[in-house]
């Protein structure tokens, strides 16, 4: 019938007294109007009504199905469409009417020119906008960061009286904050009359992203409303950025009072967890994770990584252990598999990490990325770089981060060779270095005795690469010459430094004292050791070990002597074994493992067979 009908209506055949009689009945024009799929479609429907003067379709019916079309984008980028879209407005009689149908057509576009070229249609045809045309406009440019473009509509909300409406002020304060124009976010807010609690969001948000931590706290003290929970999640993360424990307390003693008006979710939950970790309270964040109701994979992932972080590499595996024993219904991701990672490398636990890889090639995770470097980070600091170069080979993309860990762990693994052959293929391929990177190449020169290479890195760093040296680099480049014997040259290197020598470089020359015999110059670089660190033992034992290699017995008890009368132990040695999965530590003089008192009786009765088969006693004993 639709399609019949339309072919007399392009033929001009169907006039209103051939119609007439059965118009209800076989031609309705409301219904083939949504029965229609093209512009020709409609547009003869619209030629049917004028010429027939039927009732005219409401309006709301033509916009919604004009804009329907707009999702096809040949429909979109037809000119004709546009203009006969923007021209349904002489169908309205009130301006307000009119200015609806544009916000429609806008709000049904995807593309930023064409949203753009409607609004400037309407603003042609001397048509004004509202509070919902602007609000939307400057969303779009938000999303599309057009500054430029949303300068002007916001030039236009001032000519206009609008620019004090609270959603105007709210979409305005997003643009400037996603552009990143954090004075203008400022000088928004304070001339916006009315605010909101979007507005007060909206403003710490902007804070946050743009690194103002202690700006986005003090106005979340400032806001005289109740904040929501999305607020909390924000603030809680400028608290967790400034590791300041006593203000993420203060904040979760906010939300306690206010818990009537806050919903405790899933997601404040987990801001509470990460701030807690991050300021290094383990203990709280255990406390916040066990009472929250609902856990995701990210509360799970909060806790592995921040126990991590912190340090708390067996603890964060238990972690993750516990999250495996709650079945299918939470699945490790990529964050999860990196924490994992992380704590495998730091203890040395080869086989779980195996276990990962073979989760993430079961599971067809790319090892791109965090996840293919900490991969290789892994590997290398269990003991198998030929397994993690392997895994850096198979690697697609390649940043920074896989180069390095890749160079630092063939320096480690005593193969200087190897990392400087990586440091030069990184450098051909156009991957920039970073500090890290120059770490593990100078130490790389250093095992290697590459003097005048590794000088040469050492001055390309800011003259290639434009990286300031560390003291990190200058401990490095001291190690290098003393490694070398060079030691007059790294003495004249220290006091040439720009920087003031750090334990760590003057601890590296003390070493080479050692090594080399050098009792008078160990003798003042232990009296700088001792302003900088009086209470580490490491230097006293050195200066010991140095005096005792040239025969100054005397000399050598009385340092011995210092570290007692000043109570300064030596750190005990920590040894671990990995079975099943699990790490077990030990320690000397230490019970607390579980299992001390069957350890310590089995080896009482191995000591005891020793003895009985006659092996000296003092190799016993020790």
């Amino acid at each position: 019938m639709l399609q019949r009908c339309l072919a007399m209506i392009k033929m001009d055949k169907l006039t209103t007294s051939s119609f007439n009689f059965n118009y209800s009945q076989q031609f309705n024009p409301l219904s083939a109007l949504e029965s229609c799929n093209s512009l020709p479609e409609i547009k003869q429907i619209h030629a049917f009504i004028i010429k027939t003067k039927s009732n005219p379709l409401p309006l709301h019916l033509v916009c919604s199905k004009i804009t329907s079309l707009f999702h096809d984008d040949d429909f979109v980028t037809s000119s004709e469409s546009l203009s006969y879209a923007c021209s349904l407005r002489f169908l309205c009689d009130q301006n307000h009417t009119q200015v609806y149908l544009f916000n429609s057509i806008m709000q049904s576009l995807y593309n930023f020119r064409h949203i753009f070229s409607v609004y400037r249609e309407l603003l042609l045809q001397g048509l004004f906008p509202d509070t919902y045309t602007l609000p939307y406009l400057l969303k779009i440019c938000s999303e599309s960061k057009a500054l430029s473009e949303g300068q002007q509509i916001h030039a236009h909300s001032i000519k206009m009286g609008l620019a004090s409406n609270v959603f105007v002020c709210n979409t305005l304060l997003r643009l400037y904050s996603v552009c990143g124009i954090i004075e203008a976010v400022e000088k928004v807010f304070d001339y916006c009359p009315l605010r909101d609690l979007i507005s007060w969001t909206t403003l710490i948000q902007g804070y946050v992203k743009l690194g103002y931590f202690s700006e986005a706290i003090a106005a979340f003290f400032r806001m005289d409303l109740i904040a929501d929970e999305m607020t909390l999640v924000v603030v809680l993360s400028a608290s967790s950025q400034l590791g300041d424990l006593s203000l993420g307390k203060k904040i979760h003693s906010y939300i306690d009072f206010h818990k009537i008006d806050v919903n405790s979710d899933v997601f404040l939950g987990n801001a509470l967890v990460d701030m807690y970790l991050k300021c290094g309270e383990t203990d709280f964040a255990h406390q916040v994770f066990d009472e929250m109701p609902v856990k995701n994979v990210v509360s799970w992932n909060s806790m592995i990584s921040g126990l991590a972080q912190q340090g708390q590499y067996k603890d964060a595996l238990d972690m993750f252990h516990e999250m495996q024993n709650r079945g299918l219904e939470l699945k490790p991701d990529a964050i999860t598999i990196v924490g994992v990672l992380n704590s495998c490398a730091n203890l040395g636990v080869l086989e779980l990490g195996k276990w990962v890889h073979s989760y993430i090639d079961k599971n067809q995770i790319k090892a791109d990325g965090y996840v293919g470097n900490a991969l290789v980070d892994m590997y290398a600091k269990c003991g198998t770089i030929d397994q993690a170069f392997k895994v850096f080979q198979a690697m697609k993309c390649r940043d920074v981060y896989s180069y390095t860990a890749m160079i630092v762990g063939f320096a480690m693994h005593g193969k200087p060779e190897k990392a400087l052959d990586i440091f030069s293929d990184m450098t051909r391929v156009g991957v920039h270095p970073d500090e890290v990177t120059f770490v593990g190449v100078l130490s790389a020169c250093s095992h290697s005795g590459l003097v005048e290479e590794g000088q040469r890195h050492f001055e390309d760093m800011t003259r290639l690469y434009n990286l300031e040296p560390q003291t990190e680099h200058y401990g490095c480049m001291v190690d290098l010459l003393s490694r070398s014997g060079l030691i007059s040259e790294a003495v004249e290197f220290i006091n040439k430094m720009p920087v003031q020598p750090d334990a760590f470089v003057w601890g590296s020359l003390l070493g080479a004292c050692k090594i080399h015999g050098k009792v008078e110059l160990g003798e003042s670089v232990m009296e700088k050791l001792l302003e900088m660190e009086p209470e580490k033992n490491g230097a006293y034992i050195l200066m010991s070990n140095i005096y005792s290699s040239a025969n100054r017995w005397k000399d050598a008890l009385k340092w011995r002597k210092a570290m007692k009368h000043k109570k300064l132990k030596k750190t005990p040695g920590c040894s671990s074994i990995e079975i099943d999965g699990m790490v077990h530590e030990f320690r000397k003089c230490e019970k607390s493992h579980p299992e001390s008192s069957k350890l310590y009786k089995l080896l009482e009765e191995m000591t005891h067979q020793l003895r009985h088969y006659g092996l000296d006693e003092n190799i016993v004993a020790g």
